[in-house]
């Protein structure tokens, strides 16, 4: 998918934000510090790693020595990653030289993490205990129905099952985000709510984490406790329970609103209550873009326009809806069309034909996937004509001006026209100019000043 303007960081740009006073509170957990240099790019990973048992300052040229001079790009990319996460620290070294050193809580923790390894805070219950667990594959099931339902409700609140409930507080944050809400009107997705559901799950999934993440103050969350415990879920198994006694009130809330968007299944049983993890948690400190969760594409297009989705899905439908005309929907098959005025439509939210073409690519049907092109090209190149057409002409409010009474006061108009940054178009032989409409009035009063 391309990039979508309301993605502008990963998971661990957001650690790396935090203040150093709760970024060293991170630091005092090995499972964070392992999930840390898990996370890191493989060049930044071996600098920590030959720095570990390293306690003195190592000046940048020694460290410079340690990759090819063709690496040298990459090296950079590892220094600043680093420096980022506060791993590195800039010293002197006895030369007066530049030199770095690893963050010392940093460093100890992961050394005893290494060699004495570490016990999570919670250990997976007996299976004498719980219930009977769910597969992989329906646990699989389960977090895809819930994703969809959270979407749905989040877009449609009509279109979704009404027996699912979801955190009141927890919807306004999210809906607040991509969600605006007219004088009288019910709220209608902005700009950004429209690439919202245009990207691919993981890419949406880690846009509502951030949310998540940094709305968290408002619900008496520290934004550092919360990201501690995300990071902890990651080294959970995928499908093993965990006893819910084992947490403290504030993690009881969050794991409850993990489960509304898939990451976690919740059951009881007689005694105890317990939660199960999805792919999707403990897959949080490695990457959100793993293409391994992805679900199988269901969208054929023709070279007549017609597209045919092979989908039971009520938001795979609601999906199509924003940038194709849908005609008929059977139990198993959506069918729809793609016109000049459904993608007037799509254009006009803010929508592009990059992101509609990139959308009809992931999710081809396997029986297309494995053409080239998966989605006909007559049909790739009208849409980005539809598109270009659309933009082909730029409606700025101006005002003309003529007959100056002098070459020089026509002169000095277009110098303060410059200077405004107002000035669209001159012709020094007529004596003609055309400036912006905010400058018009600023332009008035100068004209008259020069009489």
């Amino acid at each position: 998918m391309p990039q979508v303007r309301i993605i502008a960081k990963n998971f661990m740009d957001m650690v790396a934000s935090l203040p150093a006073v709760k970024l060293n509170k991170l630091y005092e957990n090995a499972f964070i510090c392992e999930a840390i240099l898990r996370s890191l790019p493989p060049l930044a990973k071996k600098y920590v790693l030959q720095m570990l048992y390293i306690d003195s300052p190592v000046s940048a040229k020694s460290m410079e020595e340690w990759v090819l001079p063709d690496g040298s790009s990459k090296h950079k990319v590892a220094i600043d990653r680093l420096m980022q996460l506060r791993l590195l620290t800039e010293a002197e070294d006895r030369k007066k030289e530049t030199a770095y050193r690893l963050n010392p809580k940093f460093q100890g923790n992961l050394r005893k993490h290494l060699v004495h390894g570490g016990i999570l805070p919670r250990e997976a219950m007996a299976s004498n205990i719980t219930v009977r667990l769910p597969s992989l594959e329906e646990l699989e099931a389960y977090a895809a129905e819930q994703w969809e339902t959270f979407l749905l409700h989040l877009i449609n609140s009509t279109q979704a099952e009404k027996t699912m409930n979801f955190s009141s507080g927890m919807m306004k944050i999210f809906q607040r985000s991509i969600m605006s809400k007219r004088d009288k009107e019910s709220p209608v997705l902005t700009e950004g709510g429209f690439q919202f559901l245009l990207m691919d799950t993981n890419a949406q999934l880690w846009y509502i984490i951030r949310e998540y993440i940094t709305n968290s103050e408002e619900r008496q969350i520290e934004p550092a406790d919360l990201i501690s415990f995300l990071l902890e879920l990651s080294f959970h198994c995928t499908g093993e329970a965990y006893n819910t006694n084992t947490l403290t009130d504030v993690q009881k809330s969050v794991i409850k609103d993990l489960a509304d968007l898939g990451l976690l299944k919740l059951q009881q049983g007689r005694k105890e209550s317990w939660f199960i993890p999805t792919k999707l948690v403990t897959n949080l400190s490695i990457s959100l873009s793993d293409s391994t969760s992805r679900r199988q594409g269901f969208v054929v297009v023709e070279t007549n326009f017609r597209l045919y989705a092979y989908s039971t899905s009520k938001l795979h439908c609601e999906i199509l809806r924003l940038f194709a005309r849908v005609e008929y929907q059977l139990p198993n098959l959506i069918v729809s069309a793609i016109t000049k005025e459904s993608l007037y439509h799509a254009f006009q939210n803010g929508i592009t034909a990059e992101q509609i073409i990139s959308f009809l690519q992931q999710n081809a049907h396997p029986r297309v996937a494995e053409r080239l092109p998966s989605v006909p090209e007559n049909v790739t190149d009208q849409i980005r004509l539809w598109e270009s057409d659309l933009n082909r002409v730029e409606m700025t409010p101006a005002h003309f001006y003529d007959e100056f009474p002098s070459r020089d006061v026509f002169e000095s108009a277009c110098d303060f026209a410059r200077e405004y940054g107002g000035l669209l178009w001159e012709d020094s032989k007529k004596m003609s100019l055309v400036v912006k409409g905010e400058v018009h009035m600023h332009m008035r009063e100068f004209l008259r000043q020069q009489k």
